[in-house]
């Protein structure tokens, strides 16, 4: 018979195997302090504690999304007159990688955009080694002789979970069984910034050797919107950031489209903090290849807000999260 304690360190591990894939694919739930602590209940030794994330050489932003039916009148950069450049937005994990003077030193993942963790062993398997520094940062003045360059894992969308597949071949031990998965490093970012202009620069990373997402439509790949930024570099600076996002990008997204099911059931958890949040129980459906079951409700004022009651119809999405939540009642 299997005692209660066992049970309950079951599920502490498979949330704390749910936050580590979820800070591999950049959207963290709980913090670097509540991981390690929560860890230690469960002698979880997994890839993923404090110890083992590293800073980036320059932040990984996220993008200020805007929806599709509020684009003429959310558009940031509506009042810029140079030149934008649209690409598509891939749906994958995002990585950073820090090269000196053309020769790879590091590969961390995404993270909470300050830190991520150490895939060097992994990333260094679908990546250049080495590119002609002077020849893809050929610029008037002298270059800085490090750079970071940004971009997305992705695997083929005709695997299932194909973001999932993704960011859990990051987390992999064995770098030979990463090497059988079927992912490819696509670039969209380079630091720090100089005279060249972004599509320039991916034009000569290209040529380096790089797949950049400038190449192709990525067709084959999944995406989850496309992406607006400014191609002149030293614009796109100057524009400056939030402490979220760059000023001179943005995520055009897709009206997410969810899925209808039944509202079973209501109860009750204690958070980290102590603060009581409420979680829906649902009829289990499928959404983007993973089973709900459970979403969200945040709140009493948010539950109020939807009118829920046990038994209703709600629409559900998950897309691009970790965590699916409720945004409507249907009936």
């Amino acid at each position: 018979m299997e005692k209660q304690g066992d049970t309950r360190m079951d599920k502490l591990t498979d949330l704390l195997k749910e936050a580590n894939l979820a800070y591999y694919m950049g959207e963290p739930f709980m913090s670097d302090r509540e991981f390690d602590k929560l860890a230690k209940i469960a002698n979880y030794t997994e890839v993923g504690t404090m110890g083992g994330r590293i800073e980036h050489l320059f932040p990984m932003y996220s993008l200020q999304k805007v929806f599709e039916n509020e684009h003429t009148e959310k558009n940031p950069l509506a009042k810029y007159s140079g030149k934008t450049i649209w690409t598509p937005k891939l749906d994958g994990a995002a990585v950073s990688l820090t090269y000196c003077r053309g020769d790879f030193i590091r590969g961390v993942t995404r993270g909470d955009g300050k830190k991520g963790l150490d895939i060097t062993e992994n990333i260094k398997n679908i990546i250049p080694l080495e590119y002609d520094f002077n020849k893809v940062h050929q610029c008037i003045t002298t270059p800085r002789p490090y750079s970071q360059i940004t971009g997305e894992v992705v695997a083929p969308k005709s695997i299932k979970n194909s973001r999932n597949y993704a960011a859990g071949a990051l987390n992999l031990k064995d770098s030979d069984e990463f090497k059988e998965r079927d992912l490819t490093f696509v670039v969209y970012g380079i630091q720090p910034a100089n005279e060249l202009t972004w599509s320039e620069e991916m034009k000569n990373l290209n040529t380096a050797g790089f797949n950049t997402i400038i190449d192709s439509e990525w067709h084959e790949f999944p995406t989850d919107g496309m992406v607006c930024r400014i191609d002149n570099q030293i614009d796109f600076d100057e524009m400056g950031y939030t402490s979220h996002h760059p000023k001179a990008a943005y995520a055009l997204k897709r009206i997410q489209k969810g899925v209808e099911t039944t509202l079973v059931d209501v109860i009750w958890n204690v958070g980290k903090s102590g603060v009581v949040a409420p979680v829906g129980i649902l009829e289990p459906v499928d959404i983007d290849g993973a089973n709900v079951s459970k979403a969200t409700l945040h709140n009493m004022a948010y539950i109020n807000s939807l009118n829920l009651e046990i038994g209703c119809k709600v629409e559900v999405i998950r897309s691009g999260e970790i965590i699916p939540r409720i945004v409507r009642r249907v009936y």
